[in-house]
C-alpha cells in the first residue's frame, strides 16, 4: 500500500469507530416508567403477499412504543434473509429505569433472557416482567425501514407499526407470530412486518 493512502485509510477506520460507537451506544433515559401503554393490536389484516422467497400471511395489525432493551442482528440462521434483526422491548414496568436497574438483559439464538443482577432475586414477579416485554423478530418493510431499525439503540424510546404475520416457505419451513403478550417460552415473540419506525 502506498504510504499516501495510510493517513487516509486511518481517518476512514477511525470515523468507521465513530459511527459504530454511536450506533451502538446506550441512551439513557430519566428515572421512571417511560412508556405507560400497552401495544396496540386489531384485527385489521391485509392480503397475503410474497417477499424474499417467502409467502407473508398477515395476522393482525399492530403498533408499539415501548423502550429497546436489546438488539440483536442475525446474519446466518434460517431467519436471517427475512427478519435480520431481534429487537427487545419493554413497556410499563420493564420501562422503568428502577426495575431495569436490577437486571441483566441479553438476547441470543432468538431468545431474550433477563435475570437478577444481584441474585437476591427479581425486582417483580417474572411474569409481570414477561408481560410487559417482548422479543420481537422484525421483518423491514423495504430499504429505508431497514436502515432506521439497524439505527436503533438500548434506551431509546421507539414507535413501531406494521403487522404481525406468519411466514411459510415452499419447502415446508414456516414461521409464526404469538398473538398474545401473556404468553412465555418457544412461540411467544411477535414476527412483525415494520411499515413504519418512530424515534425522538
Amino acid at each position: 500500500m502506498s504510504r499516501r493512502w495510510f493517513p487516509w485509510l486511518c481517518l476512514a477506520l477511525v470515523a468507521y469507530g465513530v459511527y459504530d460507537w454511536a450506533r451502538s451506544h446506550r441512551v439513557y433515559q430519566t428515572e421512571g416508567m417511560v412508556v405507560a401503554e400497552a401495544p396496540l393490536q386489531t384485527t385489521a389484516r391485509g392480503a397475503a403477499f410474497e417477499m424474499n422467497g417467502v409467502s407473508v400471511t398477515p395476522l393482525a395489525s399492530y403498533e408499539i412504543r415501548a423502550l429497546v432493551l436489546g438488539v440483536e442482528a442475525y446474519r446466518f440462521d434460517e431467519g436471517a434473509a427475512v427478519a435480520p434483526l431481534d429487537v427487545a422491548v419493554g413497556w410499563g414496568p420493564m420501562s422503568d429505569s428502577g426495575v431495569l436497574n436490577k437486571l441483566n438483559i441479553s438476547q441470543g439464538n432468538r431468545w431474550y433472557y433477563f435475570r437478577s443482577k444481584s441474585g437476591e432475586g427479581m425486582p417483580l414477579p417474572v411474569e409481570v416482567l414477561s408481560r410487559h416485554s417482548a422479543n420481537m423478530h422484525l421483518i423491514p418493510a423495504n430499504q429505508e425501514i431497514n436502515t432506521q431499525l439497524k439505527r436503533l439503540r438500548v434506551g431509546q424510546v421507539a414507535t413501531l407499526k406494521g403487522r404481525l404475520v406468519n411466514v411459510a416457505r415452499a419447502d415446508g419451513w414456516r414461521w409464526s407470530s404469538s398473538l398474545s403478550r401473556d404468553d412465555a417460552g418457544g412461540g411467544s415473540c411477535e414476527l412483525m412486518y415494520v411499515e413504519m419506525v418512530e424515534t425522538p
